[in-house]
């Protein structure tokens, strides 16, 4: 009996012990702190079994970016490279637990394009904009706030905020010389079909659709009154200690005017080149940012309400929020993994993984992205 009592009270001490250990955050330019897998009840030959796979696994495509961009998206019709694009480096990333770095591989401050991952960036630029009230509700419709004829017509008068976030918006028209049906068309059909098309009601269907990403951007471009990077820069990067190295670009041709100013409005992703480009180490800054439910040290940056709306299933999908994937029952569910996970996901194998219960951060690039289920759940398995 006294031996049940003794091993139930050294298992509340560990777990209270736990509970204790204190959130890290890494300094601006300061060596970021690393502790032994062990400090932080991590198998250490398990979570080295995790590294080498994804060491292993490298995405399938070419490392000149713009070879592969072109051979991923050549069933596109009219598809062209319209902004920049980069040569990649090998697999990389970092595995982090309370802030702390636990592994990580490959070189991971090398700067390179994250693609889809951008996605997740914009959405918080909206997330900020509700956050200081220029924007009221996701649940307004855009065209109240954007008013030069983007929003005109029956159907896009109707398209709200959270349509553009959750990608079920339906929005029809031509952005910076793109049609939105010509970006990822249907399998079945052809171009009358695609032209012609039926338009489904807003926040009814989702489809992942790059122009109308770049609407939203174009739009919260306007709403701000100044370049998403900047608002980016000033409202989080700078303060959550990022790099001074990470850029956000968008289409050779997208001008638009703002209070006489002239400025660029950036893409949401990089299928046509464009979007962000940023070292692992800045995307873990990020991640750790949302793990922390938006605070830094001692400053909410962003607000725990807008993290929770974003992370919120969306009706037509419920493995998708306010672009970020989410790990729940559906085709996109890492089996036996926890549903509270949430990512953002980018072409090529670009992740960086929220785990809530775990305190973890995971970043990793250039993985073959049909291996991010097994990598993830070769990190669970080294967790003791």
């Amino acid at each position: 009996m006294k031996k049940v009592i003794f091993i139930t009270a050294l298992l509340m001490m560990c777990t209270a012990l736990k509970a204790q250990e204190v959130q890290y955050f890494p300094d601006r330019n300061a060596t970021w702190e690393e502790k032994l897998p062990g400090e932080l009840y991590f198998n250490q030959a398990k979570l080295n079994e995790a590294v080498n796979f994804a060491l292993a696994n490298e995405y399938s495509g070419s490392r000149d970016l713009r070879q592969a961009i072109l051979k991923g998206f050549e069933r596109e019709p009219f598809h062209e490279i319209l902004g920049p694009t980069k040569k990649r480096g090998g697999p990389a990333g970092l595995i982090l637990r309370k802030g702390y770095k636990v592994a990580h591989w490959g070189d991971i401050r090398r700067v390179d394009m994250t693609f889809s991952v951008t996605k997740s960036f914009l959405s918080t630029t909206a997330g900020l904009a509700v956050d200081q009230k220029l924007i009221a509700s996701t649940s307004d419709q855009v065209g109240d706030y954007i008013w030069d004829g983007t929003f005109n017509g029956e159907h896009n008068s109707m398209i709200t905020w959270g349509h553009l976030l959750q990608q079920n918006s339906d929005w029809s028209g031509t952005l910076w010389g793109i049609k939105d049906w010509a970006d990822r068309p249907p399998r079945e059909g052809d171009l009358d079909d695609w032209k012609y098309r039926e338009l489904r009601e807003p926040g009814t269907v989702m489809e992942y659709n790059d122009v109308r990403v770049n609407v939203l951007a174009y739009s919260l471009t306007h709403v701000w009154r100044k370049p998403l990077p900047l608002v980016l820069k000033e409202e989080l990067m700078d303060k959550i200690g990022a790099s001074t190295t990470w850029r956000w670009h968008g289409y050779k041709d997208a001008w638009t005017e703002i209070d006489g100013l002239r400025m660029k409005s950036v893409t949401g992703g990089g299928h046509s080149g464009g979007g962000i480009f940023i070292s692992a180490e800045d995307m873990a800054r990020f991640g750790l940012l949302f793990l922390n439910n938006g605070k830094w040290k001692d400053k909410q940056l962003i607000s725990k309400e807008w993290i929770a709306e974003a992370i919120t299933p969306s009706a037509p999908n419920p493995n998708y929020g306010h672009m970020w994937w989410l790990n729940k029952q559906g085709s996109r569910n890492w089996k036996g993994l926890p549903e509270n996970i949430y990512y953002a996901a980018g072409f090529g194998g670009n992740f960086i993984v929220i785990c809530p219960d775990q305190d973890l951060v995971v970043v990793t690039r250039w993985l073959e992205p049909n291996k991010i289920g097994e990598f993830m759940s070769k990190v669970f398995e080294a967790l003791d």
